[in-house]
């Protein structure tokens, strides 16, 4: 009666017995990827919630603009030189500022530099490794520009049609467009942003 006992209290020690350093290491190896899964996962959520948040500041900025310049749903573009169309997107120069004056346009091109500086920080942070980071800012820069347009819409009403004329950027020259151009883009970004962001590392 006295053996089985002994040979259940000898598995049980052998089961409970404390793991080597080298088990330890292999366990936290095998669970590391996991660890990594679900870390992922939550910034992706705080990247989108980040680019949301900034696409409504954007939009907010643009609102501003367009009351203190007195936006009619369009923007005075004449006497401009075009460098480069492709078609959905071209690529001009103008001989005067498209807002209120020069002064005006200096300080909204240093604003979108600012912008740009601002991703690429939020994405440093976000991200472990250089696909992560540049995956975490192609998140965060699309779903700025996509919730940029739907704040505006909220905002402004505008824009009419996807097909309405925008300008995109002014650095390094004045980009414009349909709005549809940049939305197309940054689906695209957000899609391969997210696939690259969540892609297990190749050391794992």
């Amino acid at each position: 009666m006295g053996a089985p006992a002994t040979n259940v209290a000898r598995g049980a020690s052998a089961t409970d017995r404390p793991l080597s350093l080298g088990e330890r290491r292999y366990a936290d190896r095998v669970s590391l990827p996991s660890r990594h899964r679900r870390h992922d996962l939550t910034n992706l959520g705080f990247l989108i919630g980040f680019g949301a948040a900034f696409g409504y500041v954007e939009a907010a900025v643009v609102y501003y603009l367009r009351a203190l310049m007195n936006f009619h749903r369009g923007y005075a573009i004449a006497h401009y030189k075009v460098l480069l169309n492709l078609g959905f997107i071209t690529f001009i120069t103008t001989r005067h500022s498209l807002l209120l004056n020069h002064r005006v346009s200096d300080a909204e091109v240093a604003r979108e530099v600012a912008t740009i500086v601002i991703l690429c920080c939020v994405a440093y942070v976000a991200g472990r490794d250089t696909r992560q980071r540049l995956a975490a800012f192609l998140i965060t820069f699309a779903c700025w520009d996509i919730m940029y347009y739907v704040f505006l819409k909220v905002l402004d009403n505008w824009p009419s049609s996807l097909l309405t004329k925008d300008v995109f950027f002014l650095i390094p020259v004045t980009w414009i467009g349909p709005v549809l151009t940049p939305l197309v883009i940054a689906t695209v970004m957000l899609a391969v942003g997210i696939r690259l962001y969540l892609r297990p590392s190749s050391g794992f």
